[in-house]
């Protein structure tokens, strides 16, 4: 049963690009290219966003 929930929703994704592919026609690679930079851009972000927390917690600390 679990095989064919997977199933199921694989191919409900695809079903789900297929149909983002026709309605975006040509501007579908601007619009690939606005989603991967904005999730670069807020993963870049997160990334140094944890970086600066465990500076501040080894400078208060003086270790982790």
């Amino acid at each position: 049963m679990g095989t064919f929930v997977k199933f199921g929703a694989l191919a409900a994704v695809i079903v789900f690009a297929l149909f983002l592919a026709v309605v975006a026609g040509d501007y579908g690679p601007w619009y690939f290219a606005w989603l991967v930079g904005t999730t670069m851009i807020i993963l870049i972000a997160v990334a140094g966003a944890v970086m600066f927390e465990t500076q501040l917690a080894i400078n208060e600390d003086g270790s982790l």
